[in-house]
């Protein structure tokens, strides 16, 4: 038997990771997708049709092949090796295939259109009823309608896109992997210790002494302190080329190919767009819709960039160093303001925010918010990095929280979170396994930015969203939302790192355990604002390229509408998009975040609002809101519409002043 298809007798049901070699994946998917094959296609044939008989059934029918998947992705993305990069690209097509065959099958489909014509007679209940919809959704978005050259091609379309989006993800690995820069003794001792000590970490991976890397933990830092502006330069535009190196790793070609086959995926569909397309299950439901909302933020962010823009360019010409602003001068600048206006020094900052410090926050909140609690557990997990915690409340099990948190050659660049298994009650209770992954630079002891200490939060909201649902089908479990509503308990959780008794019950020096002072903590949450033009900028500017390549016919050139957009916007000098395409993963590693980059900023909208239901009561961590949080949010998934569940916690929807308030564009507004 195969490790992977064996039953697990583990402590909670944790994947056997020590017993696992890469080897045993592609006969465990061969013959895990061979069982889901024939579930699928018994329901299909048999005589059942009922909701049980065919929904429920669907949903306990990729059983093995979930279980098997759930292992392998996070292990692809999280700790790649060749032969998982091999078998990812041989997956795609594979995958692909499969999910067409499911949803081209006709018999199956007759039998969820009969379903959804006789919905009313059913008695189904309302999570049964969205789970219908939901099916029925997804059938026909598949192209379940379609018939004959058009189904056949839309087949073709998907697979190909499936292998160009795997293609994308992996040149952008290899990019960020081959590429280092060695720093003299000179260099380094220019730096921060923290900094120092990442470099030599970096450094020591590859075998050799101190270097910067592709690594946002390490090279933000770097654009942030190294006052060498040669180096900066050089370090900078090797980030922003991640995937425009030219050869086998360019992606700027496989761009403009997807964006071709979207368009025509659209179409065959019957969208003009698509934009048109992807944005109508979601909140926004037009681009017109995405394109107001990024506008009314862009013009007030634009204003305080470029007044921002004007005070860092006279201090690089007060050191002597010739105008214009640069991109590989702003981090620098910037820093060296804020350490002026608000006597906030990071390198000064950091001894605070050691992650397991900020861990113990996190879950604090978690505990004070929903009663929550945590003991970590001993592995073996899949890296030896990875740390483990059981959760419960008032004794009972609720999920194991897996954290995965230094940044290493083998792990793709960002922050994400994922599930190895995800929560349901058909077919009896299964209680979820989350991951979250983090690029932090690894020290001893690991310690954070402020925005890494944010980006840990917020990741750790996604893991709640998935570890608090309670729904009976895994179909609209945890995450399993509108995109653009997504990332609200994740944006949401952000809020509670800057609630002052949070951090000055957790934020003690590593060394000392002094907590942090509080006139270094007032002016920490003073600048909770600072820099917010720039932040804006980088974003909407993404934001409003991803709309606008999914808009209208695709470009044949990407990086020339890339820079049409750009200059329609009016794109400041010295801020360049926070993701380029030939490295924007979000909208090409995969369909998730294309023409949706803009959910985060629309999620926003909400948190801002969402976290004011807490203020007005006077108490951050209010019971009874926090009972409405997790009931219509966070435990809910999927099991209503996206606006119906925020106005049950809410009561009405926000306007986008709240998100200018937060950011402290309201004056450029």
């Amino acid at each position: 038997m195969n490790v992977l298809l064996e039953k697990w007798n583990t402590p909670f049901g944790l994947p056997p990771f020590a017993a696992i070699r890469d080897e045993d994946f592609g006969p465990a998917f061969d013959e895990a997708l061979a069982r889901a094959r024939a579930a699928i296609q018994g329901i299909a044939d048999g005589p059942g049709t009922s909701f049980a008989e065919v929904i429920e059934a669907l949903e306990l029918a990729e059983g093995d092949l979930d279980r098997v998947a759930g292992v392998f992705y996070n292990l692809a993305g999280a700790d790649s090796t060749e032969a998982r990069e091999a078998l990812m690209r041989e997956l795609a097509p594979k995958m692909s295939a499969f999910s067409s065959e499911v949803t081209n099958n006709k018999a199956l489909w007759a039998k969820i259109e009969a379903l959804w014509q006789g919905r009313d007679w059913l008695g189904l209940t309302s999570e049964q009823a969205r789970v219908l919809e939901l099916y029925r959704q997804m059938f026909v978005r598949s192209g379940a309608a379609l018939e004959g050259t058009a189904a056949e091609r839309l087949t073709a379309v998907k697979a190909r896109l499936a292998v160009l989006g795997t293609q994308f993800g992996q040149n952008l690995l290899a990019d960020e992997r081959s590429w280092h820069m060695e720093l003299s003794e000179r260099d380094l001792a220019e730096l921060p210790g923290f900094v120092q000590e990442a470099a030599k970490a970096a450094g020591a991976e590859k075998g050799l002494g101190p270097v910067v890397t592709l690594s946002r933990s390490l090279i933000v830092p770097f654009l942030q302190f190294s006052p060498n502006r040669a180096l900066r330069e050089k370090a900078y535009e090797a980030w922003v080329a991640r995937g425009a190196n030219g050869g086998e790793t360019d992606n700027r070609a496989i761009a403009a190919e997807i964006l071709a086959l979207r368009a025509e995926r659209a179409q065959l569909l019957g969208y003009a767009d698509f934009a048109a397309f992807k944005l109508e299950p979601e909140m926004a439901k037009t681009p017109d819709a995405v394109r107001d909302l990024l506008m009314r933020v862009w013009q007030p962010a634009r204003a305080k960039a470029l007044a921002d823009a004007g005070i860092l360019e006279a201090m690089l010409k007060a050191d002597g160093l010739p105008a214009p602003l640069e991109p590989w001068d702003w981090r620098y600048y910037s820093e060296k303001r804020r350490k002026a206006e608000h006597d906030l020094d990071e390198a000064a900052l950091k001894p605070y925010l050691s992650l397991d410090a900020m861990l113990g926050a996190m879950f604090d909140c978690a505990t004070r918010l929903f009663g929550l609690e945590f003991r970590e557990i001993e592995g073996p997990f899949y890296h030896p990095d990875v740390r483990g915690w059981e959760v419960t409340r008032g004794g009972n099990h609720v999920a194991v929280f897996l954290g995965d948190y230094f940044a290493r050659g083998s792990k793709r660049s960002g922050a994400w979170c994922s599930a190895m298994r995800s929560q349901r009650k058909l077919g009896g209770e299964q209680r979820p396994i989350v991951v979250n992954v983090c690029n932090f630079a690894k020290g001893d002891p690991c310690l954070l930015s402020y925005d890494d200490a944010r980006t840990l939060f917020h990741e750790f909201g996604h893991a709640l969203h998935q570890m608090l649902s309670d729904v009976t089908y895994g179909f609209i479990s945890g995450t399993s939302v509108a995109r653009d509503f997504v990332e609200l308990p994740s944006q949401l959780y952000e809020h509670w790192l800057e609630v002052p008794s949070v951090l000055e019950a957790h934020a003690k020096h590593h060394v000392t355990g002094e907590p942090m002072p509080a006139d270094m903590l007032q002016r920490l949450l003073a600048a909770g604002t600072y820099d917010q033009g720039f932040a804006t900028v980088e974003f909407v500017a993404s934001a409003m390229v991803d709309l606008e390549f999914h808009t209208g016919a695709p470009p044949t050139d990407p990086m020339q509408r890339q820079a049409e957009v750009l200059e329609s916007l009016g794109m400041p000098r010295a801020i360049r998009m926070r993701h380029a395409t030939p490295h924007f993963a979000h909208v090409f590693s995969g369909d998730g975040y294309s023409s949706g980059y803009y959910s985060y900023m629309w999620s926003e909208v909400m948190d801002a609002d969402a976290f004011a239901a807490f203020e007005e009561t006077g108490d951050a961590f209010d019971p009874e809101t926090a009972q409405r949080l997790e009931r219509f949010i966070l435990s809910a998934g999927g099991s209503e519409d996206a606006e119906a569940l925020y106005l049950k916690f809410r009561g009405k929807m926000p306007g986008v002043e709240a998100l200018l308030k937060g950011r402290g564009l309201l004056d450029a507004a």
